[in-house]
């Protein structure tokens, strides 16, 4: 009859949540915190478009992570991690360069993490994955008789310097795929020779030069250079 519900019909929901809400795994969120930074850079990551992407409440994600500073932090864990730990000779220079090659090749495949760790105090929250490249180099600087203090400096100068050229390389890697290297030295080519002589003469070579990976023999240099200094100084 018009006006009368069909007793066939099932009633409708009541109002409010009819069931469980979705839960995930932390694999599942490390896993889709990487594909935002991958596709769109690890500043555009927040807890909120994590769990956007992930398809959960922003509470059901942070039973997992407590912040943005935890997720990036396991983020570089997890990719560390999946290293192979190359063979250490005995001489403690040359743990110190292949400890540190590989912390740069590792970096260099993933910018954003160099980026991410860029301020002092992060060490204390790295896993065995990663801590086990920073123990080599400074029991390499005590193993060639710096001081526990000296090793600290040691390394830091060597985290600066391979910090510094993963970023610049990686965002000159940028500009030159989106202007091209000869624009790149366009700046250099129309300087005043009057002013800036060599400069202005090597303007030219600069793109070319500024694309070599010099970071093996730059490294030794500054390793050579730390441990003499330290030995000097102790």
């Amino acid at each position: 009859m018009p006006g009368q519900r069909d007793s066939r019909q099932p009633a409708s929901p009541p109002p409010g949540r009819t069931g469980r809400p979705r839960s995930t795994s932390r694999a599942e969120i490390l896993a889709a915190a990487r594909r935002v930074i991958d596709e769109d850079g690890w500043e555009t990551l927040t807890v909120r478009r994590l769990a956007a992407e992930i398809g959960v409440g922003t509470t059901t994600l942070y039973h997992h992570v407590h912040n943005k500073d935890d997720l990036v932090v396991e983020l570089v864990n997890q990719h560390l991690g999946q290293l192979d730990r190359p063979e250490l000779p005995d001489d403690p220079r040359e743990r110190i360069v292949i400890a540190a090659t590989t912390m740069h090749d590792a970096l260099a495949a993933w910018p954003w993490a160099a980026e991410a760790l860029t301020a002092d105090g992060f060490l204390g929250r790295l896993g065995d994955s990663a801590l086990w490249i920073v123990e080599t180099i400074v029991a390499g600087a005590v193993d060639s008789g710096c001081t526990r203090e000296q090793a600290v400096d040691v390394f830091r100068s060597i985290w600066y310097y391979t910090v510094g050229e993963v970023l610049v390389r990686a965002r000159s890697d940028r500009r030159r795929a989106d202007v091209g290297a000869a624009d790149l030295a366009f700046g250099l080519r129309r300087l005043d020779p009057s002013r800036q002589p060599q400069l202005a003469a090597i303007g030219a070579l600069w793109p070319e030069r500024s694309a070599l990976d010099l970071y093996p023999q730059v490294l030794r240099i500054i390793v050579d250079g730390l441990l003499a200094e330290a030995g000097r100084t102790a």
